[in-house]
């Protein structure tokens, strides 16, 4: 070999060399970042707390999966596991800034589309791993997967968030696809890792992983499963958050129970035993009906009204366009102007309840305020199924068309709601349109509705979130296939355009405006009828269950919240008051009733709090 050749050859190396190596090198921080975190906002939790006990509680039917991910995943008792699965930030209760999570410090790129964040070193999986910038980057390929069978994460994580890079074990970036303002892109882009040691993504994912317990960042775990009975969660051992400023003081019960109990009246049954330490009297026939007698008036038990500022859950009827008769949109306005909520607030709600006014409450500027929701209006409901060519009558008063009456099937899964629909259903008569209902148990609603095969829908989508959310509801991508939240079937060009906007769109100003336009496009589609909302909630505890200074957040959906990293875990067991009032109870011994109200966070009213006996 010549010196001329030999050197070509060292050269060609060395390009290689320098090419790989530029390929291996982590990418390089951008320099001058202005890091942020919240060391400053007020703890919430009580420093009184004690540790220990088991916490009993109930839901309705027992889940299909214990996936967060996937077929028949997005049921109830999700929310149990995603309430102990950490994002990378949260917001704190009270003042609504952004605290850590996962992630310590937090700073933005001038693009407004990334975020860069410093994770918690402290940070482990319930398995007692290590949270790494690698778990981040596995959450991008693991929502991405066709193989969990899950089209809303496949789109989200494909379409929304654009990508993650690491720069090395504890400093990530997680870029948007579009521009926002600050403080919605650090929420938007504030992902979950994803334990990239515990799963194996291929064609079997979805049923070998079905009852899998996945590994999770939060202070408890699944610890036993009794298929139809309970399942129970254990407090992490030795949990990695226990000391950190807005955890610290929370979470304090060693075991959380949640029985299947099916029926509502049984489970009060249970609670009115002593065998559930707390009940939801949200509902007006349990507040003034149930929650009363002797163990309030021994002060037993205690019940507590609280108000919160959050946003309103869409709380209503879901049509589903994917029906024939529903896709006719005069037939939607028809019915609109054929429910009559206000009768049902009136009368079963005992004006507990206040009329909702469009899907998207509570979200300050974003809310389009100047629409009101139709108000029950038989001579326009006429109008209406006349238009659509249901202009004749049977015998029995329904309408009829070629032969076909006019009968839509309702959907729901809470005996409670039976009492509301049997007026709906009454009212709807006026205006020859017949409502059959069709309870349903949780699971088995969930299914069908999420397999699109409803017609109409009685529900109500978990509140929350910092600004309305069109594309998952709305937009074409989710309609007409099964697992998506599009339940309405809604496929609108138009309104298509507009969410792509609204998501695009990089100011406050602009993103205000959308979202009021879009608002007003649900609206005029008539794919939603709002129905009611509640601006507080009520529970009723025993004694033995010791609430913190406040009694909740202003953000509390619940008062005896065993989960949840923002407002859940403020309670705890008293063993000692729990001894008392076992032996207390037999030989009708008094204590100080409980009875509490604390309108410290109403919106628009002037603040009071009563009560005596609060523990």
């Amino acid at each position: 070999m010549n010196d001329k050749t030999q050197n070509k050859l060292v050269l060609i190396v060395l390009l290689w060399l320098a090419a790989f190596a530029s390929l291996a090198a982590p990418p390089t921080l951008p320099a001058n970042l202005n890091w942020q975190t919240n060391d400053t906002d007020p703890a919430f939790a009580d420093p009184n707390a004690k540790r220990g006990g088991r916490f009993r509680t109930y839901t309705p039917g027992f889940p299909l999966t214990l996936r967060q991910i996937g077929p028949d995943a997005n049921n109830t008792f999700a929310n149990y596991l995603r309430a102990n699965s950490l994002s990378l930030v949260s917001i704190h209760p009270n003042t609504l800034n952004p605290i850590p999570e996962l992630a310590t410090h937090w700073a933005f790129d001038p693009d407004g589309k990334t975020v860069y964040f410093r994770l918690d070193p402290d940070a482990r999986w319930s398995d007692g791993a290590p949270v790494t910038a690698d778990d981040y980057l596995f959450t991008m390929e693991f929502m991405r997967s066709k193989f969990i069978l899950d089209p809303f994460s496949n789109n989200y994580y494909g379409e929304i968030l654009k990508d993650v890079v690491k720069y090395d074990d504890y400093t990530i970036a997680v870029a948007a696809a579009d521009a926002k303002p600050n403080y919605e892109l650090l929420f938007q882009v504030a992902i979950g890792p994803t334990p990239r040691h515990f799963h194996k993504l291929d064609e079997n994912w979805v049923k070998n992983y079905n009852w899998r317990v996945e590994p999770n960042t939060g202070p408890y775990q699944i610890s036993e499963v009794r298929k139809g009975k309970y399942v129970e969660f254990a407090r992490v051992e030795d949990w990695w958050g226990s000391d950190k400023r807005f955890y610290r003081h929370r979470f304090n019960v060693d075991y959380v129970r949640v029985k299947i109990i099916r029926d509502q009246n049984a489970a009060y049954s249970y609670f009115a035993k002593g065998e559930l330490d707390s009940f939801g009297l949200v509902m007006p026939r349990l507040w003034y009906k149930k929650a009363q007698g002797r163990p309030f008036e021994n002060g037993y038990i205690g019940r507590i009204k609280f108000y919160n500022d959050v946003p309103q859950s869409p709380q209503g009827f879901f049509l589903n366009t994917g029906d024939p008769i529903l896709a006719d949109r005069n037939v939607r306005l028809g019915l609109a102007y054929a429910i009559n909520v206000d009768k049902v607030i009136r009368t079963v709600l005992r004006n507990d309840y206040e009329r909702l006014q469009t899907m998207n409450e509570g979200f300050g500027d974003y809310s389009n305020r100047d629409i009101h929701a139709r108000p029950f209006d038989i001579a326009k409901a006429n109008q209406h199924f006349d238009n659509a060519g249901w202009q004749t009558r049977g015998p029995d008063g329904i309408r009829t068309r070629n032969g076909e009456r006019l009968s839509l099937r309702v959907t729901y899964y809470s005996q409670d709601h039976t009492s509301r629909l049997v007026v709906f259903k009454q009212e709807a008569l006026k205006a020859g349109v017949e409502l059959t209902l069709q309870y349903l148990d949780p699971s088995a609603a969930y299914k069908q509705i999420m397999e699109k095969k409803h017609q109409i829908a009685l529900m109500a989508w978990a509140g929350g979130g910092l600004t309305p959310r069109y594309w998952e509801h709305f937009h074409s991508d989710n309609a007409n296939k099964p697992a998506t939240n599009n339940i309405t079937n809604t496929a609108d060009p138009l309104m298509d355009r507009e969410i792509i906007a609204y998501q695009k769109a990089t100011t406050k100003e602009e993103r205000v405006r959308l979202a009021r336009e879009l608002e007003l496009m649900v609206h005029e589609s008539a794919v939603f009828i709002p129905t009611y909302k509640i601006p507080y909630t009520r529970e009723a505890f025993w004694r033995w269950i010791r609430l913190p200074q406040g009694y909740a957040t202003r953000t509390s959906t619940e008062i005896v919240e065993p989960f949840g990293t923002s407002s859940g875990g403020l309670f705890w067991i008293d063993e000692d008051v729990k001894t008392e009032v076992q032996r207390a109870r037999p030989l009708g011994e008094k204590f100080d009733p409980i009875e509490i109200l604390d309108e410290t966070w109403r919106v628009g009213a002037q603040p009071q709090i009563s009560g005596g006996g609060a523990p």
